[in-house]
């Protein structure tokens, strides 16, 4: 960045011309974007690096293409045959690394009317059985005490 000084250099050069001035601004623009190339592309590598091997499948996935499966709480069993569950995710953020907690609910079919409040559970996703229904438990992996 040109300094702003009132020597002798610049009295016995007079002032510079528009052409000039542009000049000097692209030259400043092209070393910034050379830079901002170099820093993005050393970014990119790292992420690369990090990143798990394409052979795995992203979470919540049984395979490619396949249904997906999650893992919850059961909150309501009230409704016949149909039990309503809380999926809590947690997950790190992007950009700023801070961990953020998601909840959702879902309705999943209970075909024997087997799991109650409190169990946790895993479900599968599946055709839509109702307005709301499109999942189904698979198993109750701990029961509620």
């Amino acid at each position: 960045m040109a300094s702003k000084s009132t020597g002798k250099s610049d009295a016995a050069r007079g002032p510079r011309t528009v052409e000039e001035r542009t000049a000097e601004r692209l030259e400043k623009r092209r070393r910034n974007a050379a830079e901002r190339r170099r820093w993005r592309a050393a970014r990119r590598e790292k992420r690369r690096a990090e990143a798990p091997r394409e052979g795995t499948p992203p979470a919540g996935r049984t395979g490619t293409g396949g249904p997906r499966e999650r893992q919850g709480v059961v909150i309501s069993d009230k409704g016949d045959k149909t039990i309503t569950v809380r999926i809590d995710i947690a997950r790190q953020h992007r950009t700023y690394g801070k961990i953020v907690r998601t909840t959702s609910t879902l309705h999943a079919h209970d075909e024997r009317n087997e799991a109650s409040a409190g169990d946790t559970v895993r479900v599968l996703e599946s055709r839509p059985l109702s307005r709301t229904k499109r999942w189904r438990l698979v198993e109750i992996l701990e029961r509620a005490r």
